[in-house]
């Protein structure tokens, strides 16, 4: 007789299960995933670290620099600066700022914020009041600039800067250069009767300097130490010595 025997009873899982995901979270080793945590971070800060050290050969570099054309990158720019003409090869995108502080090495002219706001930058552009920072320095190829030091020397102080040292309008004196290019266009503003916020529309005569007058004229230049009392009694003293 022929018997037939029941294979054994089992509690429903199958008995072939496959291997765990090696891809699971759970299955992998937490020592090795620390090992591959840390070594990503390692390779990402080399790799940001060769890229900034990088940077300055790459902007150096541009002086050879070719477009697809083959033309040159760079564009010829003659500045006159301080009365002295300075004949350039620059890229178009270089601002006046850099182009005064890195190619010229008049570095009175100070970078701020580096975005128009602080006015550490001021510079004189055919006697305007310009920021530097914000200005390229193809767009004022022959023009006049002067910068602070141009303003005045040793032994031969404008009046201007006269007036800073007398009334103490400084401290830790960052922002002072942008301070006397902007009140030396300025008294020269108000002196042609230009028109301010305060006086609302042009004169006939020189504007006469109140404090609240002189304070929005210099509006656009910040000094973080808080010297603005000794800054308008400054400008107050030259404005007078000048009349």
């Amino acid at each position: 007789m022929n018997r037939h025997v029941k294979p054994p009873a089992t509690s429903g899982a199958p008995t072939d299960v496959p291997p765990a995901d090696v891809h699971d979270d759970a299955a992998v080793d937490p020592a090795r995933r620390r090992f591959l945590c840390r070594s990503g971070v390692l390779t990402t800060g080399i790799a940001a670290a060769r890229y900034v050290a990088a940077a300055p050969a790459e902007e150096t570099a541009t002086a050879g620099a070719t477009t697809a054309s083959g033309r040159s990158a760079l564009v010829a720019v003659r500045l006159n600066v301080n009365g002295a003409d300075y004949d350039l090869k620059l890229d178009p995108r270089v601002t006046l700022l850099d182009a005064l502080r890195d190619r010229l090495g008049l570095t009175g002219t100070k970078k701020g914020c580096d975005r128009g706001q602080c006015g550490a930058c001021t510079v004189l552009a055919d006697g305007r009041r310009i920021n530097a920072c914000l200005a390229l320095a193809v767009a004022h190829d022959r023009e006049r600039i002067t910068t602070i030091e141009g303003i005045g020397k040793s032994g031969a102080l404008h009046p201007v800067q006269t007036a800073f040292i007398e009334h103490d309008a400084f401290q830790c004196g960052y922002c002072t250069p942008g301070q006397i290019c902007s009140a030396v266009a300025m008294l020269d503003e108000a002196a042609a009767g230009m028109p301010s916020a305060v006086t609302l529309e042009s004169t006939p005569g020189p504007v006469t300097l109140s404090d609240d007058e002189i304070r929005e004229r210099m509006s656009g230049n910040l000094c973080r130490c808080g010297a603005y009392a000794g800054i308008v009694a400054a400008i107050q003293s030259a404005a007078k010595k000048s009349a």
